[in-house]
């Protein structure tokens, strides 16, 4: 089978590899539809920690072709949650699996969906509509990271939320908040994004952090970061009204180091927390595309082959580009 494997930083390429050979317990699924993620660039750039020689690929749908005993059955479209907990160390048994040190990721631990075929537990398998667009398959992964995020943010109806970042974490937010009942500004300077963003019920789009105060001069109930840059970082807790929340989402590369002013925080009480992953959140982010309740098919603005995902992997997404989508795998 054709597929794209991070041989080690900065060497990734699309090549031939063996067929998957499933284990038991495991489904081997055609992957119809792959997500190149922010991620997968930290990943080449050896700024996030990867397993050399594996397919990359942890946000993908497709179809069941090998089920065994697992109660699948071979046609039925799935996606896939990327994130294989160990069940049986501190964190886990305390509920808190996203911190699991032993978590195996598919598509960073483990060949993932960047491939013509990928194996995995049938336990990460999660069953989509026979007649959904594959597409809207890839992107429960990145939905059901932003649950993560939103959970911990709880806005209520009423508030008021900045999101910061008009990515597909950032316009996924948008939409998750505008569902919690509040009232949203999305941040970014592109004016694409920003359209999206009010087609996602955002009320105010901005490009800069002056033209937010502007709008909000007493700030934000909940600020949630999604751009995964240092200065977005360091301005959330700036946009956060008195006694306000602010929520990082964004992924910074390993090592990189923001400034926020720890005497502000204190004495407005800005709560601020990060979130990580997507602990017992991928079942509901996939109820929510298979129902309807977000409609992603706004957010591919690319449908590319996998011959050339290595070229985009290795180089800044082109201007305005939200979701590159891999459908051609042959």
């Amino acid at each position: 089978m054709r597929a794209t494997c991070l041989f080690a930083p900065g060497d990734i390429q699309t090549v031939d590899m063996p067929d998957p050979t499933p284990a038991p317990g495991d489904i081997v699924v055609e992957v119809e539809a792959a997500g190149i993620c922010g991620t997968d660039r930290h990943l080449f750039k050896g700024e996030f920690p990867a397993t050399p020689g594996k397919i990359l690929g942890h946000e993908f749908s497709g179809q069941v072709v090998e089920a065994g005993n697992t109660g699948f059955k071979p046609g039925q479209r799935v996606t896939c949650d990327p994130n294989i907990w160990c069940g049986t160390c501190d964190q886990c048994r305390r509920g808190r699996v996203n911190l699991c040190p032993n978590n195996i990721a598919i598509g960073i631990g483990r060949h993932g969906g960047f491939a013509e075929f990928c194996t995995l537990p049938a336990s990460q398998a999660h069953l989509l509509p026979s007649d959904i667009d594959p597409r809207a398959g890839a992107f429960c992964e990145p939905l059901a990271c932003t649950l993560h995020g939103m959970d911990i943010g709880a806005a209520r109806p009423g508030e008021t939320v900045i999101v910061i970042g008009g990515g597909v974490i950032g316009l996924l937010a948008v939409r998750l908040a505008v569902l919690a009942g509040a009232e949203v500004m999305l941040l970014t300077r592109t004016p694409s994004k920003q359209a999206l963003g009010r087609r996602f019920g955002a009320t105010w789009t901005c490009a800069t952090r002056e033209e937010a105060q502007q709008t909000w001069p007493n700030g934000a109930d909940l600020v949630v970061e999604c751009a995964g840059v240092a200065d977005t970082v360091s301005m959330a807790p700036v946009l956060a009204r008195a006694g306000g929340r602010v929520v990082v989402l964004g992924v910074l590369p390993q090592g990189q180091k923001t400034q926020i002013e720890p005497f502000d925080l204190l004495f407005r009480e800005v709560d601020l927390r990060f979130s990580f992953l997507n602990p017992f959140t991928h079942a509901r982010a996939t109820r929510m595309i298979a129902e309807g309740l977000v409609d992603v098919s706004g957010l591919v603005t690319q449908d590319i082959a996998l011959a050339e995902v290595p070229t985009l992997i290795a180089n800044p997404p082109p201007a305005g580009d939200v979701r590159a989508i891999v459908t051609r795998f042959a």
